[in-house]
């Protein structure tokens, strides 16, 4: 954790935050704090802005209005050194982006080595404690083509946690998954939500944020229409635009 940061101030940050595609604006002013120890949960209908909002989180998408602090520092402003910032926002995607021609030890020392000057033995530990601790200790020196979805999934998100982040961001983790394999990488997710790691996560898996968040955001047309707790959330949905949302989802 960044020493600088003030606590009690949040992790994140969003203040106003607009994202355009042309014409289209996919983000239309967002403002939300995020909490050291938070499981947000973001849900919505399709092309409803949730993946650009987590997207404009480590600046994968480029805001065009608004600001994001990141423990403190305006991570919007382009003289912040992103790259630097991105190495405490761990990032897990739909596709799982392994190299295909490195070896899943070698997928996940790469970043270690390479951006924290780890040593060769000292990110190989970490690597072999966090693969045990996924269950995939026995395919270190396997190739990515020689895991199933569920697995190659569970090494991204095994790949963010070597890097030691401070946040972990999820973009709808599952949903290239065939439905047995879902549960295994939920099973992860939960461990790391039980361990107060701070996470974002763009999902459709209802069931796993009434599970698991302590705050759902719902957004539509690019906006966050309602956010509560998930009970209140679920079964107490204050907007008809939720309530209708859900009607479908639940």
């Amino acid at each position: 954790m960044n020493t600088n940061y003030i606590n009690g101030q949040p992790l994140i940050q969003v203040t106003d935050l607009v994202k355009s595609f042309g014409e289209l604006d996919a983000l239309g002013g967002v403002s939300t704090d995020i909490y050291e120890g938070d499981v947000v949960f973001v849900v919505g209908p399709s092309g409803s802005g949730k993946s650009t909002f987590l997207r404009c989180l480590n600046r994968l998408e480029e805001p065009t209005g608004g600001k994001i602090l990141f423990e403190g520092i305006d991570i919007t402003d382009p003289k912040t050194d992103i790259d630097k910032h991105r190495q405490k926002m761990g990032m897990v995607f739909q596709q799982f982006n392994l190299f295909p021609h490195m070896t899943i030890m070698k997928n996940l020392t790469i970043g270690p080595m390479k951006l924290q000057d780890k040593s060769k033995e000292e990110a190989e530990t970490e690597a072999m404690r966090l693969l045990e601790r996924v269950g995939l200790a026995d395919r270190a020196n396997a190739y990515p083509s020689q895991l199933s979805g569920g697995q190659k999934q569970r090494i991204a998100i095994v790949r963010a946690l070597c890097m030691k982040p401070d946040v972990m961001l999820f973009d709808e983790p599952t949903s290239a998954l065939d439905p047995e394999m879902v549960g295994e990488v939920l099973s992860v997710m939960r461990d790391l939500a039980e361990e107060k790691m701070t996470m974002v996560v763009v999902t459709h898996e209802m069931a796993f944020a009434k599970e698991v968040a302590n705050r759902v955001l719902f957004m539509a047309e690019g906006k966050i229409v309602e956010e509560n707790a998930p009970k209140e959330f679920f079964e107490h949905p204050k907007t008809d635009r939720l309530q209708n949302f859900l009607s479908k989802v639940l």
